[in-house]
């Protein structure tokens, strides 16, 4: 007895197919949400950043955390949920694959590597105004 998954050598049907194509579905809308919740982060804290840079020119803070730090902190999240969201895609992904072989290969994987570097260089813009 073992807990490995066997892949499946059989022709499948149309419901099973049609059923697989949902969950595939079902993964990327769940990638896609991800993505687009580490997009607003990302965006609102270089925003942040912007408008602090632009109307706090000289201007002594004496909060516990500044507004870059804040900025940044909210860029680093969004990174780091898009991270996770990813991996979590993946893993899923290839369970799903060890099952069903003939998967196609994930956008969403790909617009989130490129959202991640976009957040990047976001991320290393304001680093480096510091």
């Amino acid at each position: 007895m073992t807990d490995s998954i066997e892949p499946r050598t059989e022709k499948m049907n149309a419901t099973t197919k049609l059923a697989v194509d949902r969950t595939r579905l079902a993964y990327e809308r769940t990638l896609m949400a991800w993505v687009r919740t580490a997009i607003s982060l990302i965006s609102f804290g270089f925003t942040i950043y912007k408008i602090f840079q632009i109307e706090g020119a000289g201007m002594k803070q004496g909060r516990v955390i500044s507004a870059t730090e804040f900025s940044v902190l909210m860029i680093v999240f969004g990174l780091l949920s898009l991270l996770m969201a990813t991996l979590q895609h993946r893993r899923e992904l290839n369970a799903l694959k060890a099952q069903y072989p003939d998967m196609p290969r994930s956008l969403a994987r790909v617009l989130a590597a490129l959202i991640s570097l976009l957040g990047i260089l976001a991320l290393i813009t304001v680093l480096l105004r510091r």
